[in-house]
């Protein structure tokens, strides 16, 4: 009864953990938009205030005969249009010039580009004469200078104003963001310290398995048949937090049907699944439902890319957030302020993915037509967007080239070190393998040859007999 009691409350625990661990993030990418806004509301206040200033300063320098850099855009802009204008009635001449057999009439049209010409001419000296007074008086230039000052210290003042206005409404944001970041941090410390209690307690009793801290995935003794063929048989093996873990065999090893046993596309056969989530609270993966998968911070690619051919890029990632979100399906159908926020949110995430993994060129791009190795980046960009624990690559390097599977492997380590993931990966490319494994485990028919180090695997006979065949 005690042991049934514990389990129900660690669930109960971990659910708040959960809830307050997704408010925290949630709290804290929000002040970083929010201050964005704010930045950008004060910024376009000003900027309109400075562009009125120079709108009324400009009347003041037209008397004076002042030429500003205001002026010159103002009259460079009139003269444009007029040469515009102009540019279009001198080629419809043009036009007729050339079809017209009549002499006369060619030089009626002759006589018309010319006119038009002189036209174009004084109507860009009157823009001028217009915009600027070449004989100012002294009182125009006094009057000039006195009120020049005067629109200086008004629009100082009002640009004081706006950025006080909005620096005191930022500090307001960080207070109240401040305070619900302590309340939240304090509360995901209490439930922590209840867990770790109940798993101590949990850990005494002998049915009951409770991985270490550094384990992230641990198998036990994991078989799955299809009929009378032995897939995995009796696979047992430890991956680490924070390692790149490769699984290596020959064709028809296994390899994949452990990824699905993991992510629970197929039901073992036998043996355990355990793994250790973002709240560090051990799992048993064989109750969890396959949809349920990525709740617990498990993603996963396939050896085919499979992204949705229809949307762009940046569409792609944002429709792996689906799981993180916090608003239900009332909110993204009457599109509530916290959908609002979250897209933003998430928008912002995808983005910085994309710049993270060199894809920003990328971003409103559709998938079809896209080289190979960009695809294969993207799906592994997708990967990133649920905050996953721990991600699962299923061949990575198939069909890239050297120069793209070099390049992906550097991704790899990059995610691994700045995201602070887990990577379990399957590959037959033993040049990726050996070069960003920390730890390798080679199988063939579903039993474990060998695990340790790329080179003591690679090393090992027994390997390299099913590999490259015994004597």
């Amino acid at each position: 009864m005690a042991q049934i009691l514990n389990k129900a409350l660690t669930n109960i625990y971990d659910f708040l953990l959960k809830h307050h661990e997704s408010k925290l993030a949630f709290k804290k990418e929000l002040l970083i938009i929010k201050t964005d806004e704010f930045n950008a509301k004060k910024m376009k206040k000003i900027e309109k205030v400075e562009l009125k200033y120079k709108h009324q300063l400009s009347k003041l320098e037209t008397h004076a005969g002042v030429e500003s850099e205001y002026l010159k855009e103002k009259i460079s802009e009139k003269v444009q249009e007029v040469e515009d204008k102009v540019y279009w009635k001198k080629r419809i001449i043009n036009q007729k010039i050339k079809r017209a057999k009549d002499e006369k009439k060619k030089e009626k049209l002759q006589a018309d580009l010319s006119s038009l010409e002189q036209s174009k001419t004084n109507k860009i000296a009157e823009i001028k004469d217009k915009f600027l007074n070449v004989n100012p008086s002294d009182q125009d230039i006094n009057s000039y200078e006195e009120q020049k000052a005067v629109l200086e210290k008004e629009k100082e003042s009002k640009v004081k104003e706006i950025a006080k206005t909005y620096e005191d409404k930022i500090k307001e944001l960080n207070t109240k963001t401040e305070e619900a970041v302590k309340n939240h941090e304090e509360k995901i410390k209490k439930y922590s310290d209840v867990l770790s209690n109940i798993e101590e307690s949990l850990r005494e009793q002998a049915d009951t398995v409770i991985l270490e801290k550094d384990i992230a995935l641990s198998l036990r003794n994991l078989s799955m048949h299809f009929g009378g063929l032995k897939a995995v048989d009796d696979l047992s093996f430890d991956v680490k937090k924070g390692e790149i873990f490769g699984l290596i065999g020959p064709n028809g090893a296994g390899k994949t049907t452990v990824f699905n046993c993991i992510t629970r596309f197929y039901k073992p056969t036998s043996g355990e699944m355990y793994f250790n989530n973002a709240n560090k609270k051990t799992i048993h993966l064989n109750d969890v439902k396959v949809h349920n998968i990525i709740k617990q911070g498990i993603v996963r690619t396939f050896q085919n890319v499979e992204l949705v051919w229809e949307l762009n890029i940046l569409d792609n990632l944002l429709v792996a957030a689906h799981s993180a979100y916090r608003s239900n399906f009332f909110g993204h159908s009457v599109h509530s302020r916290l959908t609002k926020r979250e897209e933003v949110i998430f928008t912002k995430r995808a983005m910085k993915i994309l710049e993270d993994l060199d894809l920003k060129s990328y971003t409103y791009a559709f998938p079809i037509g896209l080289p190979y190795g960009v695809l294969k980046k993207v799906e592994l960009a997708r990967t990133l967007m649920s905050n996953p624990k721990l991600i699962i690559l299923d061949e990575p390097a198939a069909g890239l080239n050297d120069a793209e599977t070099k390049d992906l492997a550097k991704f790899i380590r990059k995610i691994k070190d700045e995201y602070e993931v887990t990577i379990f990966l399957v590959e037959h490319d033993m040049g990726l393998v050996m070069s960003i494994c920390d730890t390798v485990c080679a199988i063939s028919f579903g039993k474990k040859l060998e695990m340790g180090t790329p080179k003591q695997v690679q090393n090992s006979k027994v390997v390299q007999e099913a590999y490259l065949g015994g004597d």
